[in-house]
């Protein structure tokens, strides 16, 4: 029987622990939890992975530390490592977008292997897998960091989730055009009391020119009161200036 069991992320060898706690922020983002870490670099737990994974605590909290690949997969049968091609290693070669459909399809668990910052995984840590996962880039430009690595992968995965959108955000409805009347009143009051029409001939155009400005965002009541607000105070600051 098939398992739908989400993939296991492998970090191999990670260096910063910052960019462990952004890969851990890019999992949950997509529903993934499981994050396995071999021999990283400055130890674990690393302070710095905390702050960078803005509140993606539970991975971080549940990483279990390996001291070699070959024992972090031991339970998955179906292991992928993102990487290009390698010479002398003829394995399949997969998009992220195959490989979660076919992890879906297959019986046991899978896992993911993503290498070092620096020089990605090893010829012998690709040799533990059975396929090789990459991600179609621009060949002028192969540069990926390990968090944008992981989200891509796991946003793949995640297609076939049950994750909620976003929630939509009501808009206030747009002011009546009553109050924005009364702000473009109160706006030419104060531009005539600062000469700014000027010369007499263009100011039809102009005022038109202001009316269109106005009236083209779709102001808000509160907006409205807002930018009232604001005249209110230049006015009042003149004022007391003259004064």
């Amino acid at each position: 029987m098939a398992s739908f069991q989400p993939p296991v992320i492998v970090l191999v060898r990670p260096q910063l622990g910052e960019n462990i706690g952004k890969a851990a922020r890019a999992m949950l983002n997509f529903g993934l939890t499981e994050m396995r870490l071999v021999s990283p670099r400055d130890g674990w737990p690393n302070p710095a992975a905390g702050p960078a994974a803005s509140g993606a605590d539970i991975v971080l909290a549940q990483a279990r530390v390996f001291d070699s690949v070959a024992e972090a997969v031991t339970d998955c049968p179906n292991v992928y490592a993102t990487t290009v091609r390698k010479r002398g290693i003829t394995k399949p070669v997969v998009t992220p977008e195959q490989a979660a459909t076919d992890m879906r399809g297959a019986a046991g668990r899978s896992a993911i292997l993503f290498g070092p910052e620096r020089s990605g995984l090893e010829t012998d840590d690709v040799a533990l897998a059975r396929t090789i996962l990459t991600v179609p880039i621009n060949p002028e430009f192969g540069s990926l960091n390990l968090a944008q690595a992981v989200i891509l992968v796991a946003y793949e995965w995640s297609k076939g989730e049950a994750l909620a959108s976003p929630p939509e955000v009501t808009l206030d409805p747009p002011a009546p055009q009553e109050e924005l009347e009364g702000l473009i009143g109160q706006l030419d009051t104060m531009l005539e009391q600062a000469n700014f029409f000027f010369p007499p001939d263009r100011t039809p155009a102009t005022r038109r020119t202001l009316r269109t400005l106005l009236t083209k965002p779709a102001w808000t009541s509160q907006e409205v009161r807002t930018m009232r607000g604001v005249l209110s105070a230049l006015a009042g600051a003149k004022a007391k200036r003259s004064s």
